[in-house]
């Protein structure tokens, strides 16, 4: 027999959707913010040569500038106010969970709860700042070191350039980073993580038809376009079932009589994903391995890197180092990620705390060593799982010249973000629900 969430969430339609304000007005506001977004995507920066800029950048399209340039909705290509997107931020915040797994007092600050949260996301705004003053100033040095010919990216280098890229670029993104607290707050699913897929899904359709442009000049065929996007669809239903998938470990907790009644006895299962890290470890991955290829590409502009021009051609797209490189840095940082979002040892101990325990396992460090065996197995598993999903489209991309938006990193991003938001726009038309139906038992109790 079903319960009763899964027939209210069963009997939740579109008459419900039209009923919920709230959850309307958390939608506009949300398509409201990520269409100021978008709009910023296009102001340039003053002082830049847009022809030149393009060519340079189509030259190192393959390299890390095109993944950033991929996250930032064509922002860094365009060079506008929003070219660092939300990157510093997602470094801050990956810097201070790191230092929180290592710093005892940003720990202690951790267990603090909501107050404690407050100043590590303060310590995150300001490394936020710091990261984007110092980005944007090395964006500013590098410009003015593009060349198209003989001709500078930059119509007026100098002291006065790097002073006004330097602010344009910082506040672009304290203003990014605001705008996606308030969608968290005010709006529909987590903020940051719409902003940077909103700037993927935006390149997407001239991603789609430049391979289509492909198959009309005779590039690809048109039986491998058709296979390609069956094995995109196939891939995106492996991403849902793999995201979801969990192992639920049972934890019962003990029966305890107070007075004359008997409490406790419930049993509770603790899910674990066997995708704890997400799409870290992908994102690092690809950051580091593309590092040479851009460093090496400036090759172009007369300068000479010699073997590490050399390290470079090993290291391009569908090599085989390449393939195993970014297989084991997939892997390095899914099993480092994991460590630092979930400890078995303080889960264990808040287990004992409130009574609860696993069947068959001992409290305290049986109950840590068991839940870091479970935690390890799966870990090899959602390890396997990135690989193969970023391995596959890296193929494609190397061997038929596939868009780089279609890659196994960017597919991540937007399906996980997309499962988020769903889920959350879910969660509040099940409580609409709700509220509907204490309002209507309230109502009769009155008539009764």
């Amino acid at each position: 027999m079903a319960s009763a969430a899964e027939q209210l969430a069963a009997s939740i339609n579109f008459s419900a959707f039209a009923k919920a304000s709230e959850l309307k007005s958390r939608i506009w506001f949300t398509l409201g913010a990520l269409v100021i977004y978008r709009l910023g995507t296009y102001i340039p920066i003053p002082g830049i040569d847009p022809a030149i800029l393009q060519d340079v950048f189509s030259r190192n399209a393959g390299g890390i500038l095109g993944m950033f340039d991929m996250f930032s909705g064509g922002a860094l290509g365009r060079m506008t106010i929003f070219a660092l997107n939300i990157m510093p931020y997602i470094s801050a915040s990956i810097i201070i969970q790191l230092l929180t797994a290592v710093s005892p007092t940003l720990e202690a600050l951790k267990k603090e709860g909501e107050s404690g949260r407050k100043k590590l996301n303060q310590y995150t705004r300001f490394g936020t700042v710091l990261l984007a003053a110092v980005q944007s100033y090395g964006i500013a040095v590098g410009l003015e070191g593009m060349r198209g010919g003989a001709q500078s990216a930059v119509l007026d280098p100098g002291l006065f350039f790097r002073l006004v890229t330097v602010v344009t670029l910082t506040s672009g993104t304290v203003f990014l980073m605001w705008l996606g607290e308030q969608i968290t707050a005010r709006g529909i699913g987590n903020g940051i993580s719409l902003i940077i897929m909103s700037g993927i899904v935006a390149n997407l359709p001239h991603a789609l038809a430049s391979t289509l442009e492909l198959g009309r000049t005779g590039a690809i065929s048109t039986v491998f376009i058709i296979i390609f996007l069956a094995v995109s669809i196939g891939v995106v239903g492996f991403i849902v079932f793999m995201e979801r998938a969990q192992r639920r470990i049972l934890v019962q907790y003990p029966k305890r009589q107070v007075g004359n009644k008997m409490f406790g006895g419930d049993a509770s299962h603790l899910p674990l994903k066997i995708n704890t890290s997400g799409v870290i470890p992908p994102i690092f991955a690809s950051s580091l391995l593309l590092l040479p290829a851009t460093v090496a590409n400036f090759e172009a502009t007369g300068q000479n890197f010699g073997w590490l021009g050399e390290i470079t051609s090993y290291l391009a797209h569908g090599r085989p180092l390449y393939m195993a490189l970014y297989v084991a840095l997939i892997c390095f940082f899914c099993f480092f990620y994991t460590a630092i979002v979930f400890n078995p040892t303080e889960t264990a101990d808040n287990l004992r705390k409130y009574g609860g325990f696993i069947p068959g396992i001992r409290p305290g460090k049986n109950t840590a060593d068991y839940l870091d065996y479970v935690l390890t197995r799966l870990t090899v598993v959602g390890a396997a799982y990135l690989s193969a999903v970023c391995i596959l489209p890296e193929i494609l991309i190397s061997e038929y010249s596939v868009p780089f938006y279609f890659g196994g990193t960017s597919l991540l991003i937007v399906v996980s973000v997309t499962m988020d938001t769903v889920a959350q726009i879910h969660s509040h038309l099940l409580a609409h629900q709700y509220e509907g139906l204490i309002r209507k038992a309230k109502l009769r109790g009155r008539r009764g």
